[in-house]
């Protein structure tokens, strides 16, 4: 356990160096959104790292490798590719607002150091089975089974949100069809999802440290739910679509289910 304490320590260093790197491309950029594109590879960057300091390869680590650099770099781009044209995310740039003298200072605090410590306390169940020496067969199937569910889940509605985005048809408009008919935040559900997925991973290696693993997935839907996605996200969202509020009546905020009228029909 001290050794894997040891390597974690590293990483995260490691990820504060890095978001220490990142902070001066966004003071030379001013745009603290960077950050976002940066959040998948700071967990492929840990991946790789924990992989460095493991046992013997064995085909269940480049699986696991291959899953978590997929993920990653998939969400960089995606988030590189909606970011393109647009300027600073909102969010930023309120804070930015709220704090114009001292912002690029606790942006570097609250921003960059916090998203590299946060990437490193929830990259525990990659540790956990990049260290292993084995895992188990149904860990590993039903594992891999919630990654491919919450990646496609992810990515599907990425892939239609922005597809929505970009119409110009749909400006003021709630998306309310394909996987956003019957989740309000399906990204979400599918990147809850695949957590999940990684924290069955470590719960099939050997050890009794392995089911604290669960924590991360566990952190990481509360997360979703009430802090950086959900919540905040719908906080302002029914005064600048109209049709919102209908929508939320109707639809499941999270888990994917039938519109409440097709239920009662």
């Amino acid at each position: 356990m001290l050794e894997l304490g040891h390597t974690l320590l590293l990483g995260w260093v490691g990820c504060l160096v890095a978001g220490f790197l990142l902070w001066l491309w966004s003071l030379a950029r001013q745009d603290v959104s960077v950050v976002d594109i940066a959040w998948g590879m700071f967990f492929v960057g840990l991946t790789v790292w924990f992989r460095s300091r493991g046992p013997e390869v064995q085909t269940f680590h480049w699986i696991h490798l291959g899953l978590v650099g997929a993920w990653g770099l998939r969400l960089a781009l995606h988030i590189a590719l909606r970011a393109r044209g647009h300027g600073e995310d909102p969010r930023y740039a309120a804070m930015r607002a709220e704090h114009p003298a001292a912002f690029q200072w606790r942006s570097l605090v609250t921003v960059f150091a916090l998203q590299a410590t946060l990437a490193a306390a929830l990259a525990v169940p990659l540790l956990v089975v990049q260290s292993a020496t084995s895992i188990s067969p149904i860990a590993l199937a039903v594992g891999t089974a919630l990654w491919v569910i919450g990646f496609a889940c992810e990515a599907f509605a990425d892939w239609q949100l922005q597809r929505f985005r970009d119409d110009p048809a749909s400006r003021g408009r709630v998306l309310d069809s394909g996987l956003w008919r019957y989740s309000r935040h399906p990204n979400y559900f599918g990147e809850s999802v695949l957590w999940w997925g990684y924290g069955l991973f470590a719960l099939g290696a050997p050890g009794a440290g392995s089911a604290w693993a669960l924590l991360a997935p566990l952190f990481m839907t509360f997360l979703l739910l009430r802090v950086s996605g959900v919540t905040l996200l719908e906080k302002t969202i029914v005064h600048r679509r109209p049709e919102y509020d209908a929508y939320i009546r109707r639809t499941s905020a999270f888990v994917p289910w039938p519109p409440r009228k097709a239920r009662a029909a």
